[in-house]
């Protein structure tokens, strides 16, 4: 067998806590989580189960009948105190209006009709009116809607046109070299087609 000491010791592995120092890795333990909605829960779970708790206690406090106590005499009825008496009231002497308004609004439903009364009449007179215009209108339209005789024409002397007496128109030159005087001396415009209608009525 082979000598235990001449055995070569058993190589380190490549990863050695110097060089774990080394490369800045810090080895530890894992920690749990701590989330804020897990407390939460459980202070409103505290607070919902310490409000039902209240809740029961209180109606079985309710459920327990409690006696009442006895009057202080029992052998004579308590007689309570009457209460005051009041005085009686006093009717006042108060003046309504009703009548007043009674009359003032009776007057204005009069006047209300009698208005109303008034127009239904000129209305009426208006359409008899009016009816009677056109039926006057009608009646005249038949009247000058009936066919008259009219009067034969005279063909023994036909019409025969005549030469007039009047003398012949006689042919005048514009003065236009009058006309181009005014514009050149800056005349108004109203002044000048006022000429204008002067020179053709003279040539007419």
């Amino acid at each position: 067998m082979d000598d235990p000491s001449k055995l070569s010791p058993p190589k380190s592995s490549k990863t050695t806590p110097s060089s774990n120092t080394k490369r800045g890795i810090k080895s530890g333990q894992l920690q749990p989580f701590r989330l804020q909605t897990e407390q939460r829960g459980q202070i409103k779970e505290q607070a919902f189960t310490k409000r039902v708790k209240e809740l029961v206690a209180e109606e079985a406090k309710q459920r327990i009948p409690m006696a009442q106590g006895l009057p202080l005499t029992t052998d004579k009825p308590q007689n309570l105190p009457r209460p005051p008496v009041k005085e009686q009231t006093k009717p006042l002497n108060t003046k309504l209006h009703t009548e007043q308004r009674a009359a003032r609004r009776a007057g204005f439903n009069n006047l209300v009709s009698s208005k109303n009364y008034s127009l239904e009449i000129l209305r009426r007179f208006e359409e008899k009116l009016l009816k009677v215009i056109e039926e006057e209108e009608i009646k005249t339209m038949r009247k000058e809607m009936v066919p008259k005789a009219q009067l034969m024409p005279m063909f023994d002397r036909p019409f025969l046109p005549q030469r007039s007496t009047r003398p012949l128109t006689v042919p005048r030159e514009p003065s236009f070299h009058f006309l181009k005087q005014k514009l050149c001396s800056g005349g108004e415009p109203y002044k000048i087609h006022q000429h204008i209608n002067q020179n053709m009525k003279a040539v007419k």
